[in-house]
């Protein structure tokens, strides 16, 4: 047999809108797993954020963080040593302060699994706490003594775009800006050249699966890479256009099971 390496985003595509795996879904990975292949969650969210759905799915296998710039193995970090690629404190430390002249509404600087906010506990973050608190919160420029992870900026609306225009013309060369869909329209930033891809072309050659056994799923923007690179990219029915103009196929919806859907279909499993 063949083996696949079936690469997951999460919110959006794996998860339901209410951020659940369902069961649909969960039987499906799991028959896959015990036929050999290869599950790998592939997430913009830090490992706090996705270790609950790592464990759900009985998974061990590398885990993609924020974007790429985390690459690890929850159970095994011996034989697959931790790939981490912060941003330049400096450069996040420039972001911050036009972030402070922009007036948004909150920003949260991520280190590796430990975070900062500018304010306590303000609106996106809520859901990426899961009752951790942050390390501090404060003044950013202060507090930030080493260099983040990955930085969410929350921004006013009004001046949204205004600000990802500046960011991008100030630091296209040193950063990769992602936006997240509703109900947050969130600005991430990470250090440039690092995506989904990137996390995906290390664990496949740590399994030693040829790029035409990927497949991938996704939703968003920072899943345009990954979609890209795996032999057969799937997008979600309710991903956005760029994404689908680019995939190799498109399923339903996240609310109607796509991943579990497409699976069975290509793997000719019985429900």
């Amino acid at each position: 047999m063949n083996t696949y390496l079936i690469a997951v985003d999460l919110d959006g595509t794996l998860l339901t809108d209410d951020k659940n795996i369902s069961l649909r879904n969960r039987m499906v990975l799991s028959k896959l797993q015990q036929l050999g292949h290869k599950i790998v969650i592939a997430t913009g969210r830090p490992y706090r954020a996705s270790k609950m759905y790592y464990d759900e799915l009985l998974l061990d296998t590398p885990l993609v963080n924020f974007n790429g710039a985390l690459i690890h193995h929850p159970k095994d970090a011996k034989s697959f040593p931790a790939e981490h690629t912060p941003l330049d404190q400096s450069t996040a430390k420039t972001i911050i302060s036009t972030c402070e002249t922009f007036r948004v509404q909150n920003i949260m600087v991520e280190v590796m699994d430990e975070y900062y906010m500018r304010y306590q506990n303000q609106g996106f973050a809520d859901a990426f706490t899961l009752g951790q608190h942050p390390v501090n919160y404060g003044n950013l420029l202060e507090l930030l003594s080493t260099d983040p992870t990955s930085l969410l900026i929350h921004p006013e609306e009004h001046n949204s775009q205004e600000l990802v225009d500046l960011l991008d013309d100030a630091h296209a060369e040193v950063i990769e800006q992602r936006s997240w869909g509703a109900p947050w329209h969130v600005i991430e930033i990470v250090k440039a050249g690092l995506n989904k891809a990137v996390g995906l072309q290390k664990i496949s050659d740590y399994y030693q699966i040829p790029r035409e056994r990927i497949i991938a799923f996704g939703d968003e923007d920072n899943d345009l890479e990954m979609i890209e690179y795996a032999g057969c990219g799937i997008a979600m029915g309710n991903a956005i256009e760029e994404l689908k103009g680019i995939s190799d196929e498109i399923t339903v919806t996240n609310e109607e099971d796509g991943v579990a859907l497409f699976l069975e279909e290509r793997f000719q499993l019985t429900k």
